[in-house]
């Protein structure tokens, strides 16, 4: 990958200015001087964490990863070079070291984080559910407090269609121009359906016409999903995991050209960036690859990682259990804004500020929780939920085998790739967690009822396209 996407491919800028007319003809632009600048941010301290509340300049940029697991990247103790640039990032940044998604399927895990509520309470489960619109999401919280909104997403599963523009000003998918000869040469069966040097450039664009507005923006990327790279980044050879490996580290590339473009429009000091994902991936530790069929630790370990306006002298990491739904509440109090109050989800700022000073911790952990109905993709059959309770080092596990139930309890503190059941051991705690869980579904959903649409057969071959298995008719 060249040094600027500019320079590589121009005419990503005019699907850029297709994408965002309707965005850039509300304002007068400024195109800058195009040179690429170092990071301009000053030192800070945790003190000044929380005088971020006070600033009334600050942007928020929400980087979503598809599928990217936490323990495939240098800053989460990987021992291969797969993110040199997320690992710069959190070195004088915010690294939560126990980040839990709520789903291994994005439609349900991202409902989940835009809300603040668990999967079995916000109503989308299944491939024909959508948000409901009485759901706050945060767009729509940033919105009312002067921000401006965009969203540039590339998987289907967060369609405008599925309610996920709520409080968007601009919601849309980059237009693909085609592949890279280099990227095509890795995937051939690739259809033209773009990469995430698109969104990048989408957000290039969108940085050179702002003004004085705050605003937000998510780029939803999808490349380490599709297992794309190009030859500078095929490091790891050439099996199923490694051309995973090799994925990340392309879009860490990507995502460092743009954090170069960032800091040359000016907005590196002034904007909260937050780095994530929707779930993880497996590789046969169970026998099974890809994610959406279970919800054990290698589909739902995933990173969180905040960039802050200023640089701190030392990283910060939290070791308490952090999990999906807290990302938005914590963003909400870092910026002084009060988000909704009737989610399960809260803010991580006491856990971030007691790391900071060397405390305790204010609770001892979270309980975290992930949930998926094993029959999302299927029509006219009943739900199958397969769920995790995260307490502490121990996770337990139900799932189904066909018909046949399955439990696991795993302790991490003695089996760190949770791989050895203590089911038939531990009863006791087995029943505990067991206990706390089945408590939970029984809870009634947040917004009165599941709702749903109709989904044609060109979208669910799109989405099929990507990877997931829809069934038929």
């Amino acid at each position: 990958m060249s040094n600027s996407i500019l320079d590589k491919r121009w005419p990503w800028l005019v699907a850029a200015l297709a994408i965002i007319g309707l965005y850039v003809a509300t304002m007068d632009s400024d195109p800058g001087d195009g040179n690429s600048v170092a990071d301009p941010r000053q030192l800070g301290s945790i003190d000044d964490i929380t005088a971020l509340a006070e600033r009334e300049d600050l942007n928020v940029l929400f980087i979503l990863i598809d599928t990217l697991r936490s323990d495939h990247l240098g800053s989460y103790g990987y021992e291969r070079d797969t993110s040199p640039f997320l690992d710069e990032l959190a070195e004088n940044g915010i690294l939560f070291k126990r980040h839990l998604s709520q789903s291994s399927w994005t439609k349900a895990s991202m409902a989940s984080m835009w809300t603040g509520i668990n999967p079995w309470r916000t109503g989308v489960t299944s491939f024909d559910h959508i948000v409901s619109e009485s759901a706050e999401m945060p767009a729509e919280t940033l919105k009312d407090a002067g921000y401006r909104t965009a969203g540039i997403w590339r998987n289907g599963w967060v369609a405008p269609t599925f309610g996920f523009e709520q409080g968007f000003d601009v919601y849309n998918r980059p237009r693909p121009l085609g592949l890279p000869n280099e990227v095509l040469a890795k995937k051939p069966t690739l259809k033209g359906g773009g990469n995430d040097e698109d969104i990048a450039a989408s957000m290039i664009e969108f940085l050179r016409v702002q003004q004085d507005e705050k605003w937000f923006l998510y780029l939803h990327m999808m490349d380490v999903h599709e297992y794309i790279y190009d030859d500078t980044s095929a490091l790891f050879g050439s099996n199923y995991m490694d051309i995973y490996d090799n994925s990340i580290h392309w879009v860490d590339e990507t995502i460092r050209i743009m954090f170069e473009h960032l800091s040359d429009q000016g907005f590196r000091d002034n904007t909260i960036v937050v780095v994530t994902s929707d779930h993880g991936e497996a590789f046969s530790e169970r026998g099974f690859e890809g994610h959406g069929r279970r919800v054990y630790k290698e589909t739902t370990e995933v990173p969180l990682i905040v960039s802050l306006p200023f640089k701190l002298e030392q990283q910060l990491v939290v070791e308490t259990r952090s999990r999906g739904i807290d990302v938005w509440p914590t963003v909400f109090q870092l910026l002084g804004l009060s988000g909704p109050e009737e989610i399960d989800g809260r803010s991580l700022v006491p856990d971030i500020m007691a790391a900071g000073r060397g405390e305790a911790p204010p609770e001892a952990d979270r309980i975290g929780y992930s949930h998926l109905d094993q029959n999302w993709g299927q029509r006219e059959v009943e739900p199958l939920q397969t769920v995790a309770v995260s307490d502490g080092p121990l996770r337990y596990v139900r799932s189904f085998i066909g018909s046949q139930e399955v439990e696991d309890l795993f302790d991490a503190s003695t089996d760190d790739a949770e791989l050895q059941t203590l089911t038939e051991t531990e009863t006791e705690t087995l029943d505990r967690l067991r206990a706390l869980i089945d408590a939970k579904l029984e809870q009634t959903l947040a917004f009165g009822e599941h709702e749903t649409r109709e989904i044609g057969e060109l979208e669910l071959n799109q989405l099929r396209a990507i990877g997931y298995d829809l069934g038929e008719k």
